[in-house]
């Protein structure tokens, strides 16, 4: 297979800039979704890496400081985007990036959407716990028992809701959505 740097100089400067591009877009994307642009190139620089990066290398490439690079790797790792890998002679971590475009994407949203679920139920069962115990000291005020029994059934719908999407997230972790929406190339 060849390597970028067996390409001549315009050909190297044409595949640059149309993985820049690319770096760009996923920089901004990942700005959408609470993480920092640079962290996305850096996501975008690994991508497009034809063989596991130090961050030594990482922050030569994109011409940031150590600590910088260690930040976004770690939000990365985290994210299970990227993974540690193990390298031969090197005694430095060396990084690389989920191929698996649909399993970074279950496990982003996995890590984001659970956490979502267990601070907004969390704040449900305390304020449902609250406002039976104020149903039960005002039994006898109907307008105040109208509003509270309203709120509290709607905060049973919210978590009939956070207890379909965590199925979700479990359809999403356990492969078992592909049986529903196939990855394309998948036999159906």
């Amino acid at each position: 297979m060849a390597t970028f740097a067996q390409l001549t100089q315009e050909q190297q400067g044409a595949v640059e800039k149309a993985r820049n591009r690319v770096i760009e877009a996923i920089g901004q994307n990942m700005d959408l979704y609470g993480m920092t642009q640079s962290t996305g190139h850096l996501y975008g620089l690994l991508f497009f890496s034809d063989h596991p990066m130090t961050l030594d290398e990482m922050g030569k490439e994109m011409e940031m400081s150590k600590t910088s690079m260690s930040t976004g790797v770690r939000t990365l790792v985290d994210m299970k985007m990227v993974h540690k890998v193990w390298g031969k002679g090197t005694r430095k971590d060396l990084y690389e990036v989920e191929p698996d475009w649909y399993q970074t994407f279950a496990d982003y949203f996995g890590i984001k959407w659970r956490k979502a679920i267990e601070v907004n139920l969390s704040a449900i069962r305390r304020s449902k716990r609250e406002l039976e115990n104020l149903l039960a000291a005002h039994s006898e005020d109907e307008m105040l028992c109208g509003i509270v029994q309203a709120d509290i059934a709607k905060m049973q719908e919210a978590e009939q809701y956070y207890h379909w999407l965590d199925q979700l997230i479990d359809a999403l972790e356990s492969g078992e959505i592909f049986r529903f929406i196939p990855k394309p190339g998948t036999p159906e």
